[in-house]
Protein backbone atom coordinates (compact mmCIF):
# COMPACT_ATOMS: atom_id res chain seq x y z
CA UNK A 1 0.00 0.00 0.00
CA UNK A 2 2.68 2.29 0.68
CA UNK A 3 3.81 1.64 -2.79
CA UNK A 4 1.33 2.44 -4.49
CA UNK A 5 0.77 5.79 -2.39
CA UNK A 6 4.89 6.99 -3.02
CA UNK A 7 4.04 6.00 -6.57
CA UNK A 8 0.55 7.57 -6.89
CA UNK A 9 2.69 10.76 -5.50
CA UNK A 10 5.43 10.35 -7.73
CA UNK A 11 3.16 9.96 -10.78
CA UNK A 12 1.59 13.19 -9.57
CA UNK A 13 4.52 15.17 -9.46
CA UNK A 14 5.47 14.37 -12.28
CA UNK A 15 2.65 15.51 -14.42
CA UNK A 16 2.30 18.84 -12.76
CA UNK A 17 6.29 19.14 -13.86
CA UNK A 18 5.54 18.21 -17.45
CA UNK A 19 2.37 20.46 -17.39
CA UNK A 20 4.55 23.69 -16.22
CA UNK A 21 7.17 22.68 -18.42
CA UNK A 22 4.93 22.39 -21.45
CA UNK A 23 3.40 26.24 -20.20
CA UNK A 24 7.09 27.57 -19.90
CA UNK A 25 7.51 26.21 -23.70
CA UNK A 26 4.10 27.79 -25.08
CA UNK A 27 5.39 31.05 -23.77
CA UNK A 28 8.66 30.37 -24.90
CA UNK A 29 8.40 29.68 -28.54
CA UNK A 30 6.11 32.76 -29.27
CA UNK A 31 8.84 34.65 -27.70
CA UNK A 32 11.12 33.46 -29.85
CA UNK A 33 9.49 33.51 -33.13
CA UNK A 34 8.85 37.68 -32.22
CA UNK A 35 12.42 38.03 -30.31
CA UNK A 36 14.48 35.17 -31.47
CA UNK A 37 16.00 32.67 -29.46
CA UNK A 38 18.72 34.97 -28.09
CA UNK A 39 16.65 36.81 -26.40
CA UNK A 40 15.11 34.15 -24.28
CA UNK A 41 16.15 34.60 -20.05
CA UNK A 42 14.82 33.09 -17.36
CA UNK A 43 13.92 36.63 -16.16
CA UNK A 44 11.74 37.19 -19.28
CA UNK A 45 9.91 34.21 -19.15
CA UNK A 46 8.78 34.26 -15.25
CA UNK A 47 7.40 37.25 -16.31
CA UNK A 48 5.07 35.25 -18.89
CA UNK A 49 4.72 31.94 -17.57
CA UNK A 50 3.27 30.54 -14.54
CA UNK A 51 6.74 29.93 -12.51
CA UNK A 52 9.24 31.94 -11.71
CA UNK A 53 12.90 32.96 -12.63
CA UNK A 54 14.27 29.97 -10.18
CA UNK A 55 11.42 27.61 -11.21
CA UNK A 56 12.42 28.20 -14.85
CA UNK A 57 16.00 27.63 -14.14
CA UNK A 58 15.55 24.27 -12.28
CA UNK A 59 13.35 22.97 -15.40
CA UNK A 60 16.17 23.40 -17.74
CA UNK A 61 19.44 24.37 -15.86
CA UNK A 62 21.25 26.55 -19.16
CA UNK A 63 19.56 29.01 -21.32
CA UNK A 64 20.69 26.59 -24.39
CA UNK A 65 18.97 23.57 -22.72
CA UNK A 66 16.06 25.95 -22.75
CA UNK A 67 16.84 27.00 -26.29
CA UNK A 68 17.01 23.59 -27.31
CA UNK A 69 13.50 22.19 -25.57
CA UNK A 70 12.10 25.36 -27.44
CA UNK A 71 13.64 23.82 -30.79
CA UNK A 72 11.64 20.55 -30.28
CA UNK A 73 8.69 22.40 -28.98
CA UNK A 74 8.70 24.50 -32.12
CA UNK A 75 8.70 21.12 -34.07
CA UNK A 76 6.56 19.23 -32.60
CA UNK A 77 3.76 21.97 -33.04
CA UNK A 78 5.42 22.59 -36.78
CA UNK A 79 3.79 18.76 -37.04
CA UNK A 80 0.66 19.02 -35.54
CA UNK A 81 0.18 21.73 -37.76
CA UNK A 82 1.49 21.16 -41.43
CA UNK A 83 2.36 17.38 -41.52
CA UNK A 84 -0.80 15.96 -39.53
CA UNK A 85 -3.51 17.65 -41.63
CA UNK A 86 -1.82 16.55 -45.12
CA UNK A 87 -1.63 13.18 -43.82
CA UNK A 88 -5.10 12.47 -45.02
CA UNK A 89 -3.74 13.37 -48.60
CA UNK A 90 -2.67 10.32 -50.53
CA UNK A 91 1.14 9.86 -50.50
CA UNK A 92 2.65 11.45 -54.15
CA UNK A 93 1.45 14.80 -55.89
CA UNK A 94 -1.91 15.01 -53.96
CA UNK A 95 0.10 15.04 -50.26
CA UNK A 96 2.88 17.50 -51.64
CA UNK A 97 -0.21 20.01 -52.54
CA UNK A 98 -1.77 19.26 -49.12
CA UNK A 99 1.68 20.31 -47.88
CA UNK A 100 1.71 23.71 -49.04
CA UNK A 101 -1.95 24.13 -48.59
CA UNK A 102 -1.38 23.51 -44.51
CA UNK A 103 2.17 25.57 -44.46
CA UNK A 104 0.09 28.19 -45.27
CA UNK A 105 -2.40 27.65 -43.01
CA UNK A 106 0.16 27.30 -40.47
CA UNK A 107 1.75 30.88 -41.47
CA UNK A 108 -1.29 32.72 -42.32
CA UNK A 109 -2.92 31.76 -39.13
CA UNK A 110 0.40 32.69 -36.64
CA UNK A 111 0.68 29.39 -35.18
CA UNK A 112 3.37 31.31 -34.20
CA UNK A 113 2.78 35.29 -33.55
CA UNK A 114 6.02 36.20 -35.43
CA UNK A 115 4.83 33.72 -37.93
CA UNK A 116 7.13 30.42 -38.99
CA UNK A 117 9.08 30.20 -35.79
CA UNK A 118 11.99 28.56 -37.92
CA UNK A 119 12.17 31.18 -40.29
CA UNK A 120 12.90 33.65 -37.62
CA UNK A 121 15.34 31.06 -35.94
CA UNK A 122 17.16 30.22 -39.38
CA UNK A 123 18.29 34.01 -39.88
CA UNK A 124 19.22 34.46 -36.66
CA UNK A 125 21.30 31.30 -36.81
CA UNK A 126 22.98 31.73 -39.83
CA UNK A 127 26.06 32.05 -39.13
CA UNK A 128 26.71 30.85 -35.97
CA UNK A 129 27.73 27.46 -34.33
CA UNK A 130 26.76 25.18 -31.80
CA UNK A 131 23.84 22.74 -30.84
CA UNK A 132 21.10 25.19 -31.03
CA UNK A 133 22.05 26.05 -34.92
CA UNK A 134 22.51 22.53 -35.45
CA UNK A 135 18.91 21.53 -33.95
CA UNK A 136 17.36 24.19 -36.42
CA UNK A 137 19.12 22.86 -39.43
CA UNK A 138 17.93 19.30 -38.59
CA UNK A 139 14.15 20.60 -38.53
CA UNK A 140 14.93 22.46 -41.58
CA UNK A 141 16.15 19.07 -43.14
CA UNK A 142 13.77 16.94 -42.27
CA UNK A 143 10.85 19.30 -43.29
CA UNK A 144 12.80 19.69 -47.01
CA UNK A 145 13.61 15.62 -46.82
CA UNK A 146 10.03 15.16 -46.51
CA UNK A 147 8.73 17.41 -49.20
CA UNK A 148 11.42 15.53 -51.37
CA UNK A 149 10.01 12.01 -50.20
CA UNK A 150 6.54 13.12 -52.03
CA UNK A 151 7.97 14.93 -54.98
CA UNK A 152 10.01 12.11 -55.85
CA UNK A 153 7.07 9.50 -55.02
CA UNK A 154 5.26 11.57 -57.36
CA UNK A 155 7.35 11.50 -60.34
CA UNK A 156 7.86 7.12 -59.66
CA UNK A 157 4.00 7.23 -59.88
CA UNK A 158 3.59 9.66 -63.04
CA UNK A 159 1.83 12.42 -61.34
CA UNK A 160 5.26 14.35 -62.22
CA UNK A 161 7.97 14.19 -64.53
CA UNK A 162 10.11 11.37 -64.61
CA UNK A 163 13.12 13.41 -64.61
CA UNK A 164 12.06 16.13 -62.43
CA UNK A 165 14.69 17.35 -60.16
CA UNK A 166 13.87 16.99 -56.42
CA UNK A 167 16.33 19.00 -55.15
CA UNK A 168 15.58 22.08 -57.13
CA UNK A 169 11.76 21.69 -57.00
CA UNK A 170 11.77 21.58 -53.24
CA UNK A 171 14.35 24.64 -53.46
CA UNK A 172 11.54 26.64 -55.43
CA UNK A 173 8.12 25.33 -53.05
CA UNK A 174 10.01 26.76 -50.14
CA UNK A 175 11.67 29.45 -51.17
CA UNK A 176 8.26 31.04 -52.41
CA UNK A 177 6.41 29.58 -49.34
CA UNK A 178 8.97 31.39 -46.87
CA UNK A 179 8.82 34.31 -49.19
CA UNK A 180 4.99 34.85 -48.75
CA UNK A 181 5.79 34.75 -44.90
CA UNK A 182 8.33 37.19 -44.77
CA UNK A 183 6.06 39.35 -46.81
CA UNK A 184 2.83 39.02 -44.85
CA UNK A 185 4.86 40.29 -41.92
CA UNK A 186 6.50 43.64 -43.09
CA UNK A 187 3.93 44.35 -45.37
CA UNK A 188 1.06 43.26 -43.42
CA UNK A 189 -0.39 41.94 -46.82
CA UNK A 190 -2.49 38.23 -46.59
CA UNK A 191 -2.61 38.41 -50.28
CA UNK A 192 0.69 36.81 -50.66
CA UNK A 193 -0.50 34.03 -49.52
CA UNK A 194 -2.72 33.37 -52.76
CA UNK A 195 0.17 34.21 -54.68
CA UNK A 196 2.30 32.00 -53.44
CA UNK A 197 -0.12 28.73 -53.69
CA UNK A 198 -0.43 29.87 -57.51
CA UNK A 199 3.23 30.30 -58.03
CA UNK A 200 3.72 26.86 -56.25
CA UNK A 201 0.90 25.23 -58.31
CA UNK A 202 2.34 27.18 -61.51
CA UNK A 203 5.67 25.69 -60.46
CA UNK A 204 4.18 22.00 -60.17
CA UNK A 205 2.20 21.99 -63.45
CA UNK A 206 5.62 23.27 -65.41
CA UNK A 207 6.80 19.90 -63.91
CA UNK A 208 3.95 17.62 -65.72
CA UNK A 209 1.12 17.74 -62.18
CA UNK A 210 -2.00 17.50 -63.90
CA UNK A 211 -3.75 20.92 -62.89
CA UNK A 212 -6.92 19.05 -61.92
CA UNK A 213 -5.46 17.51 -58.91
CA UNK A 214 -4.31 20.70 -57.78
CA UNK A 215 -7.94 22.22 -56.98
Amino acid sequence: MRQMVESASTDGRRARGDRTRRAVLDQAVQAASLDGLGGLTFGSLAGVAPVNKSGIAGLFGSKERLQLAVVEHARTLFVDAVLAPARAAPPGLRRLWALVGSWVDYSRSRVFAGGCFFRTAEIELDGQDGPVRDAVVAAHQEWEGYLRHHVELAAAAGELAADVDAEQLVFEITALLGGANDRSLLLDDDAVYGRASAAVRAVLVARGADPAELA
